[in-house]
């Protein structure tokens, strides 16, 4: 059910339920349930960390997401790994949702990096549409949750990795 914005989220698991949706109440009730709850269950996966320092050694991360900004910011600090990334853009900021590319846009010039340059890690369908609509390579990682949504849309053309080890080692390679 995640992966495309709260809405839908609160939308589909409403369905599920078999409850009508009343965005104006149900929406910002889930939000606010949502923020107290940001770092509850959510944990890195295994090597992130090492991952991380491995490839800020060598490039600029940044992090390009459709989680507004606040929380975005917060798990990032709350998981301990903000400081590995120049910039953060969220969904709610002025550069607009994936798949439109105008974050990645905005995340390569701040940056100074080239398309050529660039490789957008993802693990969804949206992450691919992005990356392609910005003339990027992607990196898919096989690992996330959103990886069943891109298996259909994979030409060939993408890096795959089963895990932050051996994320780190392609894109040490590139």
């Amino acid at each position: 059910m995640v992966g495309e914005g709260a809405a839908l989220l609160v939308r589909r698991a409403l369905k599920a339920a078999g409850t009508d949706l009343l965005i104006e109440r149900d929406l910002p009730r889930f939000l606010e349930l949502y923020d107290d709850r940001l770092l509850a269950h959510t944990r890195l996966y295994a090597g992130t960390s090492e991952m991380l320092a491995s490839l800020g050694a060598r490039a600029t991360l940044a992090v390009l997401t459709n989680k507004p900004q606040r929380p975005t910011a917060r798990i990032l600090d709350g998981l301990g790994i903000a400081s590995a990334f120049a910039h953060v853009v969220g969904g709610d900021t002025p550069q607009g949702r994936k798949p439109d590319p105008a974050g990645l846009n905005h995340l390569m010039a701040v940056c100074g990096a080239t398309a050529a340059g660039t490789i957008m890690i993802g693990d969804s369908a949206i992450d691919l549409r992005t990356a392609r609509a910005a003339g990027v390579r992607c990196c898919l990682v096989r690992y996330g949750f959103g990886f069943p949504t891109a298996a259909a849309e994979i030409t060939g053309d993408e890096l795959i990795a089963d895990s932050a080890g051996e994320l780190a080692s392609i894109l040490a390679s590139r």
